[in-house]
């Protein structure tokens, strides 16, 4: 049992500094044309799945840790769905990817 004892106040310590460290992730934002054609936009990688809402048409998906993403927007009708692929995040930047355009 005393052997046993040196290796979980190393895990303590370990789990406690990794519940501190501060995450700096980048951000992903953009634009749909029209404002009102979409209700909201996921980023959507292997490891994360994050949402954000749309606002006068403007978007921006904060805390995306680095990576790839397939971005989707999520069309009100009569308006279409949009993907955009291979969406490319680095740590702390922010990625704009324009204005997307919603077709009927």
């Amino acid at each position: 049992m005393k052997k046993i004892i040196p290796y979980i106040l190393i895990l303590a310590g370990i789990t406690i500094f990794l519940a501190f460290i501060n995450f700096s992730g980048g951000a992903i934002k953009g634009k749909i044309i029209p404002a009102d054609g979409a209700s909201q936009v996921w980023a959507i990688s292997v490891r994360d799945t994050l949402k954000a809402a749309i606002s006068q048409g403007i978007f921006q998906i904060s805390n995306v840790r680095q990576g790839t993403y397939k971005i989707y927007v999520d069309a009100i009708e009569p308006y279409k769905d949009v993907v955009k692929e291979a969406v490319q995040v680095s740590e702390n930047s922010t990625v704009d990817i324009g204005e997307i355009q919603l077709t009927k």
